[in-house]
């Protein structure tokens, strides 16, 4: 496609890294939680935290208009 046609195909893209990226570090941090306690909460709070940024960016996303 022609960079024209798709001016948020970025942050599209950046959206869901962040909201997959966010969710396997949480059930990464939730798996080795039981072993380490202190490892499992410094996977899953970035985790969760990297989840709703991506969240957030669909909001900000809806917001924005498309260039004609």
């Amino acid at each position: 496609m022609a960079q024209g046609k798709r001016p948020h195909a970025a942050l599209e893209t950046w959206i869901w890294v962040l909201i997959y990226g966010g969710l396997f570090a949480l059930i990464l941090g939730l798996a080795t939680g039981r072993a380490s306690p202190a490892l499992g909460w410094a996977l899953a709070i970035p985790g969760v935290l990297l989840a709703t940024v991506g969240v957030v960016l669909i909001y900000v996303r809806s917001r924005l208009k498309d260039s004609p």
